[in-house]
């Protein structure tokens, strides 16, 4: 396939007039939604911001690459556009990008259409033919370039190809002589003497590029690698981690006989494998704009040795690490996030099972079939040992992953909970931690023992034994206190928890403040078996808020904000219904005090008011698309209304109007 059958021509921008990183991401959908590429440019935003939120696409150069791959797509599809003032797109060199790639893949992107997308890749890395791009006038003279430079790239490794197997042949020749001169000379086999010697090669490494889509950064980190290394000198061998999936998987003869190991990626990849190399960890960038002085590190074998047991994703000794805060909180999240899909698929099952029983009656086998698919025997069931065995994961790597699950089960089983699952979860994981030093000193011989036998035995049983006489009565007492006491919690300091609730969620929207909250109310939703849902309604009224207030502002007082900004309010109206708060981000990120402090009480009112008015929202996600289970639903929506208005009207009123030009 060609890469122009992808890059149609209706949908090039020959002039982007964006100034910003934003206004462009918007003008480049407006080009795809407008040729029928995309069926829903909001998601599709979204994927990109989502993409952007994770390392920028600016990949230097004065190349910009934003791209997404979702459902939103029709078909698969490349825009290109070009910038003559260039636009601030927080690329990797701080420089401005001239040249703009949108990438839309569908989520069932066939392989074809991916491959054409990793050779398009390839060729922007090409200084000069991005120069010849930049020259163009015309969407024709864009496509010939880009079929004159494919057909080239095609015979140059078509030449490459025949080339390998010419030298494959002749090596099998040459290995054949060698082994009939062997026999009648009656000396060892030349493999056997090959193998005697055989060890590390100074001019020989190993890569594996990755980035989180695995359909653009991946495939340039690649080629950059490959050309970099054949100026130098070097052999190398990358492994690609891209939409397909591992491609080119480096052989363990291959890891064994480098002299170091790259790897350029955002996004975990199997890493027990090069346990005892030198193994440089960077991000996918690095492997584009840095590989010249990878490939060099990696050569003299300067980087952490990797160290791994029990086949986890161990930290390379030596390499930087994070404050004990920022660690917790990674450990915490890695729980929450694989915690996540069992709350909101149960909950909703749940909630919906609720509103059949209140229309036919608890009786009926819909109401019975969704209880137990989504509640204590189906889905909920999992909530807290998948919680505690992910933050035992994110601690002490797989070993500690079964004695956190079986830790979060007896939190389960012994009623103390969500409580006593996070600390299920962190006990496991620093229990193995401690035990890999315990064992250190074991002979070698043993090592093998250590993630099979040693590690999940005693790991179990000290994680066990804590749990069982110490966490579980322990937490058990404050988490049966705690529900106690929000049970019987008098109509002003309900209000003042839901106040603290609410303002919370909007305190970093989707940060350490905003997950605490919501982490609390679904404890309590779980522990009180489901019946409380009275924190809920008072984290998902508060996190609806901002991006309907961002809608609201921007719809109401459009003269203090951009063209681009007001297109981007309009997103947030379907954002902030679903409970979706980090649709207001953008807008936080470019003002904050003006939006945090307006949207942080307009959330606290919203929250306060579930509380005074005593809703119950039996769902831990869905907004509006739930609110009809809760026991007051009109008066959800009106706590949400309010507090959405109040922050829209202080935004408003506060927000300066633009300068006139």
């Amino acid at each position: 396939m060609k890469i122009t059958d992808l890059m149609i021509q209706e949908t090039m921008i020959m002039d982007l007039k964006a100034v910003t990183k934003e206004a462009a991401i918007d003008e480049l959908i407006a080009s795809l939604a407008a040729s029928g590429r995309i069926n829903d440019p909001v998601l599709f935003k979204e994927m990109i911001l989502k993409r952007e939120a994770e390392s920028s696409t600016g990949i230097g150069g004065g190349i910009a690459m934003p791209h997404a791959k979702t459902k939103a797509v029709n078909e698969p599809t490349v825009v290109f556009a070009k910038s003559s003032q260039g636009v601030d797109f927080e690329a990797l060199d701080g420089e401005a990008a001239y040249v703009f790639f949108m990438i839309a893949a569908p989520e069932g992107a066939g392989n074809t259409h991916l491959r054409t997308l990793a050779a398009l890749s390839r060729l922007l890395i090409d200084a000069e033919f991005i120069a010849q791009l930049m020259d163009a006038k015309t969407p024709e003279e864009i496509t010939a370039l880009f079929d004159s430079k494919q057909a080239v790239e095609e015979a140059a490794k078509a030449e490459r190809e025949a080339a390998k197997q010419r030298e494959s042949k002749q090596k099998e020749t040459k290995q054949k002589e060698a082994e009939n001169n062997r026999q009648e000379s009656g000396g060892a086999p030349e493999s056997d003497q090959r193998n005697v010697s055989a060890g590390t090669s100074d001019a020989f490494v190993v890569a594996v590029t990755a980035c989180p889509t695995g359909i653009a950064h991946t495939f340039m980190a690649e080629d950059a690698l490959k050309k970099k290394a054949q100026e130098m000198g070097v052999e190398i061998r990358v492994e690609t981690n891209g939409s397909e999936g591992a491609q080119n998987v480096l052989t363990e003869e291959e890891i064994r006989r480098a002299a170091g190991v790259i790897i350029a990626a955002d996004k975990n990849v199997e890493m027990a494998r090069f346990n005892g190399k030198p193994v440089l960890q960077r991000p996918v960038s690095d492997g584009i704009r840095k590989s010249e002085e990878l490939i060099r590190k990696a050569m003299s074998g300067d980087a952490p040795i990797y160290r791994s047991e029990g086949g986890g994703e161990s930290q390379a000794k030596g390499a930087e690490k994070g404050s004990i805060g920022t660690k917790v909180y990674k450990d915490l999240m890695n729980g929450i996030s694989h915690m996540l899909p069992f709350v909101v698929g149960g909950g909703i099952l749940l909630a919906i099972s609720f509103l059949i029983e209140q229309l036919a009656g608890e009786s009926h086998p819909l109401f019975q079939l969704l209880q137990t698919i989504g509640g204590g025997d189906g889905a909920f069931h999992f909530l807290i040992p998948v919680l505690a065995g992910f933050i035992a994961l994110s601690i002490g790597d797989r070993p500690a992953l079964m004695p956190g699950m079986v830790g979060g089960l007896m939190a389960l089983n012994s009623n103390s909970g969500f409580l006593g699952g996070l600390a299920a979860g962190f006990l496991a994981g620093y229990v193995v931690i401690l035990l890999r030093k315990a064992f250190a000193g074991l002979p070698k011989a043993l090592d093998g023992l250590k993630p099979i036998l040693l590690y999940p035995v005693v790991g179990l049983l000290v994680t066990g034994t804590i749990m069982f006489y110490l966490f579980d009565p322990f937490f058990s007492w404050i988490n049966l206190g705690l529900i106690d006491i929000l049970n019987n919690l008098g109509t002003g300091n309900a209000v003042i928890l839901g106040l603290i609730l609410g303002g919370m969620m909007s305190i970093d929207m989707g940060g350490p403040f905003n997950k605490a909250a919501y982490a609390f109310a679904i404890g309590v939703f779980t522990s009180s078996g489901n019946t409380n849902g009275a924190m809920m309604a008072a984290v998902m009224a508060g996190g609806m808020v901002p991006p309907l207030a961002i809608a609201l502002a921007t719809t109401f007082f459009k003269r203090k904000f951009t063209e681009q900004e007001r297109k981007s309010g309009v997103t947030n109206y379907v954002m902030g219904l679903s409970f979706i708060t980090e649709g207001a981000i953008p807008f936080a990120a470019a003002d904050p005090l003006r939006v945090l402090t307006s949207c942080i009480l307009g959330s606290a009112v919203a929250g306060g008011l579930t509380q005074l008015w005593s809703i119950n929202v039996p769902a831990p996600h869905g907004g509006i698309f739930v609110a009809a289970l809760a026991n007051h639903a009109l008066l959800f929506l009106l706590a949400v209304l309010i507090g959405a208005l109040i922050s829209g009207l202080l935004l408003g009123l506060w927000k300066k109007p633009l300068e006139r030009k």
